[in-house]
């Protein structure tokens, strides 16, 4: 999609491009005006006074998505108009709502049809915006930024949507290297002997039932001289649940449970392409979790990277399981800050709903900057307890510590379960860490005005924290 800014007014917009009215009629409202040959679409916003940034993010992607309902390819808006027609938007800089538009209006234009027949008359997307009004160097900068963001975003959307049967440990790291070609971006891949030779057990416990084989993918992106944040992102690439098989309601979708491994890919890739000025590794523990016959056990006990012995109690809490390994290999890089993300918990979406993702962590300051940058960027998060009072749970009866509480209490907190058993890992990192649970987040929710399937969450936070940290 091409955005252009041009100087005057929407009236000076060719016949060919329908321009886009913004009224303060009930949002959702449509109209598309026909007069003099120039095709003008209504879309109502509702109160002017009650627009916010968070709405103003959902505006910009309802203007794509309205254009795509049109068969609309060209389009035009008085964008200089924003700021004065939604008076609370002036608490942010031009060049963040330029950024945020251009960011939305890629993501808004997204469909996922890799696999569908191309239709006689193509798909309808948009091609080119026209942008009328004020411009400024900083601000076609901030759009040009904005449209690499989205469409990272996207690239991670593509990912997580592959199915299964096509994205496997062993393509997922070969979808790592093809994502930073090009890029000042190291990427190494262990293999199966070589966990072996390390002690990944974990990671290697949950790989048993598959006949594919794990990958462990680290991705390195010196953009500073400072100690590297590392992102550690979960890659199972299908969950069955293993021998504590899913039932049916659940299994679906369970392709997408790689999104965590996907966003730290595609944000390091960014990173790199903007070239952020802060050094950068990316994480990717992979495996598939399969009730085959070598599947490993309720009730084993597996030997971590760490020497922290685990117990086995539900085969389908196998996300922290490779999470722990990548935590303990974390320290090799002795890094300034750790971040894990994971599509770890249903209990997550219980808690949160499909608009926020998880957070936990020790670190006050730290909660307090993810959540900052999740704001800013349309990736939310909503802070959950990690105290002290919960580490109990955890910890095991024939083993170090177990992957779920077990007993008639299991099902509760069972986000901060999983923070919690992470969190014995990551105490030991000499720096601070939080975890995300995006399970929330996997799948765009109702009413955001994307196309069903994966969000690309947290890519966008996850950029925007590290381009801000200073820590």
């Amino acid at each position: 999609m091409k955005i252009v800014v041009k100087k005057g007014s929407l009236a000076d917009a060719p016949k060919e491009y329908v321009r886009i009215a913004l009224t303060e009629k009930p949002k959702g409202m449509k109209r598309l005006v026909k007069e003099g040959g120039v095709e003008t679409l209504e879309l109502g916003v509702g109160k002017a006074s009650e627009m916010n940034l968070r709405r103003f993010i959902v505006l910009c992607r309802a203007i794509v998505s309205a254009a795509k309902a049109n068969k609309s390819p060209k389009i035009a808006l008085q964008f200089d108009r924003m700021p004065e027609l939604f008076k609370n938007l002036k608490t942010a800089t031009p060049e963040h709502i330029s950024q945020l538009a251009a960011e939305n209006f890629e993501m808004a234009n997204f469909e996922f049809n890799l696999f569908k027949t191309k239709p006689k008359d193509g798909w309808h997307s948009v091609e080119e915006i026209l942008l009328y009004g004020k411009s400024s160097p900083s601000i076609e900068k901030a759009l040009l930024k904005g449209q690499e963001i989205g469409r990272a975003v996207n690239a991670c959307r593509t990912l997580a949507n592959t199915p299964g049967g096509d994205i496997t440990p062993t393509t997922l790291a070969k979808a790592a290297k093809e994502a930073v070609k090009g890029l000042p971006v190291k990427v190494t891949v262990l293999g199966k002997k070589d966990m072996e030779k390390l002690g990944m057990g974990a990671l290697l416990g949950v790989a048993k039932g598959s006949t594919e084989a794990p990958t462990f993918t680290i991705l390195e992106y010196k953009g500073g001289e400072g100690a590297p944040i590392v992102l550690a992102g979960k890659g199972v690439t299908f969950d069955s649940g293993g021998l504590n098989l899913k039932p049916s309601s659940s299994i679906y979708e369970m392709h997408m449970d790689m999104s965590g491994a996907a966003s730290v890919i595609h944000a390091v890739a960014l990173a790199a392409r903007l070239k952020l000025k802060q050094s950068v590794v990316g994480l990717v523990p992979s495996a598939e979790n399969m009730p085959g016959n070598n599947a490993y056990r309720p009730g084993d006990i597996l030997k971590s990277l760490s020497g922290k012995t685990i117990e086995v109690l539900d085969t389908d809490a196998e996300g922290r399981l490779i999470l722990a390994d990548a935590l303990t290999y974390a320290k090799r890089f002795k890094p300034a800050l750790v971040i894990d993300v994971a599509t770890l918990t249903g209990a997550a979406i219980s808690a949160l709903g499909l608009h926020a993702s998880a957070l936990l962590t020790r670190d006050d300051a730290l909660a307090e900057e993810i959540s900052r940058a999740g704001e800013a960027s349309g990736d939310y998060v909503w802070r959950l307890p990690l105290w002290d009072e919960y580490e109990d749970r955890v910890k095991g009866e024939f083993a170090d510590i177990k992957n779920v509480p077990g007993g008639s209490t299991s099902r509760y907190g069972g986000a901060i379960d999983g923070g919690m058993f992470l969190w014995q890992f990551a105490k030991e990192l000499a720096c601070p860490w939080a975890h995300l649970d995006i399970a929330p987040r996997m799948t765009a929710a109702p009413g955001e005005e994307l196309a069903k399937g994966a969000a690309g969450a947290p890519v966008r936070l996850l950029v925007r924290f590290i381009e801000q940290w200073t820590r």
